[in-house]
């Protein structure tokens, strides 16, 4: 069962501007990920539904982070149909991240008060998601659908929706201002937040240190 409700998640991925977006295998390497994104200042985390098993890491990686780390607000992404929307849900996900927009996984998450983010990539996708309950919309993939020109031409007939571009969303200082600028409520970043050693074992502190980085940045952008 989730721990927050589809508002207290529109809110914290509003106020921390960033939801890393990453999957593995490994549990303990999924572990240590959210811990580094944690510490770095991330309060919003989606574990991607890709891999055989998914469903097992994530139910074990959501007791980790129920137990250790206070106010992480873990949920799943990839999601394609409301089966898988169900398991996912069972498991205790806080939220649920979709590439397309399906009626009967928004009726699945509405029924619990669970958010819903359906990736949409025009006006008419945008509106209707919104009458399906979302509180917040995907825009997959970001660079492709339009970038940030897309986010702030849609805000003008639209200007109460709250849009994270997932895809094309780079932690760098030109890249998250030209988003946020647009009017983006948050963003999804995947690959290019999780550093990686030489080796090519993930960079735990270089990790955290990004996160945080890039929370500060986005914070100067709203002042």
């Amino acid at each position: 069962m989730a721990t927050f409700t589809r508002i207290e998640v529109a809110r914290a991925t509003k106020e921390t501007g960033i939801v890393p977006v990453f999957y593995h295998k490994d549990l303990e390497t999924c572990k240590k990920v959210v811990k580094a994104c944690y510490d770095g200042g991330a309060r919003v985390f989606e574990f991607t539904n890709r891999g055989d098993y998914a469903h097992e890491v994530f139910g074990e990686l959501n007791k980790y982070v129920t137990q250790n780390l206070e106010g992480m607000i873990l949920g799943v992404g990839s999601i394609l149909d409301a089966g898988t929307t169900a398991l996912y849900l069972q498991l205790g996900a806080n939220f649920i991240v979709s590439p397309i927009v399906n009626a009967e996984m928004a009726k699945t998450c509405n029924r619990r008060k669970v958010s819903w983010m359906p990736g949409c990539g025009s006006v008419t996708e945008i509106s209707y998601a919104e009458e399906l309950g979302a509180e917040v919309v995907k825009i997959f993939p970001g660079s492709q659908v339009g970038g940030p020109a897309f986010v702030k031409a849609v805000k003008g007939p639209l200007p109460w929706a709250s849009i994270m571009p997932t895809g094309g969303v780079s932690p760098t200082e030109e890249n998250l201002r030209e988003w946020f600028n647009a009017g983006v409520h948050c963003v999804g970043i995947g690959s290019k937040l999780f550093q990686k050693k030489e080796d090519g074992s993930y960079n735990y502190e270089g990790i955290s240190e990004k996160v945080g980085a890039s929370l500060k940045m986005i914070e100067s952008f709203r002042k």
